[in-house]
């Protein structure tokens, strides 16, 4: 089986409550059609032009390049769900690209929305860690690629709302206890007053599972990068804070007993089901990691609890069997992954 990527399996700085931070630029080249606008001679141009830049990222660590179009549908859909390219990029794969560096915290999609678009994917909250080695890649790029750029508005993208900086750093929470005490409206309702905006587990348009939320930016245009992450910093401290007090909250005298059943409760199920569907799934793991962080359920390796909410999913079932497999062996297999890893890992 592939191993997951390494920012997905490990748990870096506020690692209870931040299981991810991206950085993510947009880039075009100049004098190139945008891809959804571009000829299918245009978008090999792209292809060409890019691959032949991979060994100039030397230094920054090993990469890899490969066209989405030698790749089958399971394995485009792994890098999906690990987030190394979005749900898009798997449709339609020809002039379509990746280059993933070795350890699978970075990855550059090519001829996706934009010709580039390049992400830094790091366990935990390190915003400025990600911008840093995003920048760097970025630099390393535009000294042998030619960016459509204008003086006034920055760096020109396929959507308005990226023009400019066409940085978007994101937090990926895990707010179990918000959720639970009904106070997630509360706490992310505003956000949009303020630039940001808040997004499912697969970012625009995709659904809240397993109390995943990503928090990042909206505005791209009149602000320096730096900027942008202090500013994301500073919500994704607040929100923070207020998931600490309520984790606090459910663990007072008077409640601490109705967490605890409620907590065992979804370790039961996990521990014992027979066939169990993903979104289920993802639920229950929730409360076990929530469980294992608030110290009420132990388990000798809660790294292993973050591996499972990956390896769960379907794509990552179904390359682990190397075969597509119908939706009831799905669930039977996954039922399966979790009680022996559960059961070998208590």
């Amino acid at each position: 089986m592939k191993k997951i990527a390494s920012w997905m399996k490990q748990s870096g700085p506020q690692g209870d409550i931040i299981l991810g931070t991206r950085c993510r630029l947009a880039r075009n080249l100049g004098g190139i059609p945008f891809p959804e606008s571009a000829s299918r001679d245009n978008l090999r141009e792209v292809l060409s032009k890019i691959s032949a830049v991979v060994p100039h990222l030397e230094g920054l660590g090993g990469f890899s390049y490969r066209e989405m179009g030698t790749m089958d549908m399971l394995d485009r859909q792994v890098l999906a769900e690990e987030h190394l390219i979005s749900p898009s990029h798997t449709q339609n794969p020809q002039h379509k690209a990746v280059i993933l560096s070795d350890t699978s915290n970075v990855s550059i999609m090519v001829n996706e929305e934009d010709h580039l678009r390049i992400q830094v994917l790091k366990p935990g909250l390190q915003l400025d860690e990600a911008w840093r080695l995003a920048t760097e890649i970025d630099d390393r790029l535009e000294e042998y690629l030619d960016y459509a750029f204008d003086l006034q508005s920055g760096y020109l993208t396929c959507c308005p709302t990226n023009v400019g900086t066409a940085l978007r750093a994101s937090v990926m929470f895990h707010l179990p206890a918000l959720r639970r005490l009904k106070k997630v409206q509360e706490v992310l309702g505003a956000v949009s007053k303020f630039g940001l905006t808040v997004r499912g587990l697969y970012g625009e348009g995709s659904d809240i599972w397993g109390n995943v939320f990503q928090l990042s930016n909206q505005i791209t245009l009149g602000q320096s990068e730096e900027e942008t992450i202090e500013h994301l910093a500073r919500f994704t401290d607040q929100i923070l804070h207020s998931e600490r007090q309520a984790r606090e909250y459910l663990l007072e005298e008077d409640r601490k007993l109705a967490t605890e059943d409620w907590l065992f409760r979804s370790y039961g199920i996990l521990s014992n089901a027979r066939t169990i569907t993903s979104q289920e799934a993802m639920e229950l793991l929730s409360d076990l990691k929530l469980g294992v962080d608030l110290g009420v359920i132990e388990h000798s390796d809660p790294e292993r609890v973050k591996q499972l909410i990956v390896q769960i999913r379907s794509a990552h079932l179904q390359r682990m069997m190397g075969q597509v497999l119908p939706v009831q062996e799905r669930d039977r297999l996954r039922a399966s992954l979790i009680r022996d890893t559960l059961n070998t890992n208590s």
